[in-house]
């Protein structure tokens, strides 16, 4: 496959495919670690209660084929999945608020496994200035610019107050950031070409108290 073919496989991937494959990795990591060199895509709809159809549609994006009746080579599909998610490249990444989920969210390991290198965290206030054990350092914010220009900061992570966010984000955007994970309750307005992902942390837990189940 041309690297122009796979580039234009990217581009017509859906949000909700892209957003089940971390799972298909998840479930094919393990059945490697528990020896096993090929995996169906009917074993990953089960683990993960899907149709079989939907994961092989999903799967075909990265370009791997299966075999009928045997499934997918374990290793193969591992790399396919990475290299499709970019996640075999790395990113370079900045911490913006340094409060609770933001310090969560710097030691959180499994964004490290999948390639996201956090290389510096910035912070409104002096009191969470400096540097910390197993995390990047924390600099004033008026730092940012020339940090994320030396160091090549590819995308941000807010974890800022929400009557702060399209500040820094018009901040960020500024100084070069075209990408932006958006862990506040604002929808930020940007220019054409930055990309924001919403994680909306309340609406996630509206669900879980409306829908309570049997037990109320």
């Amino acid at each position: 496959m041309t690297r122009i073919s796979q580039h234009a496989k990217k581009l017509s991937a859906s949000i909700p495919t892209i957003r089940r494959l971390p799972s298909y990795l998840q479930v094919v990591k393990r059945y490697k670690s528990e020896g096993f060199t090929v995996i169906s895509g009917t074993v990953i709809a089960e683990e993960l209660e899907l149709e079989a159809i939907q994961v092989r549609k999903d799967l075909a994006v990265t370009g791997i084929v299966g075999k009928p009746r045997v499934g997918y080579p374990v290793v193969e599909l591992i790399s396919a999945i990475e290299k499709f998610l970019n996640w075999d490249r790395g990113c370079r990444a900045i911490v913006i608020g340094a409060g609770n989920l933001g310090s969560a969210l710097m030691g959180y390991q499994e964004l490290k496994d999948h390639g996201l290198t956090l290389i510096a965290a910035f912070d409104m206030s002096i009191d969470r200035i400096g540097p910390r054990d197993n995390a990047p350092t924390v600099y004033p914010m008026n730092e940012m610019p020339d940090i994320v220009a030396k160091k090549e900061a590819k995308l941000a992570i807010l974890t800022v107050p929400a009557k702060v966010a399209q500040e820094v984000s018009d901040n960020l955007v500024a100084a070069g950031i075209r990408r932006i994970w958006n862990f506040t309750n604002v929808r930020l307005r940007v220019p054409e070409g930055v990309l924001v992902m919403q994680e909306d942390l309340s609406s996630g837990y509206a669900v879980l108290t409306v829908l309570r189940g049997v037990d109320g």
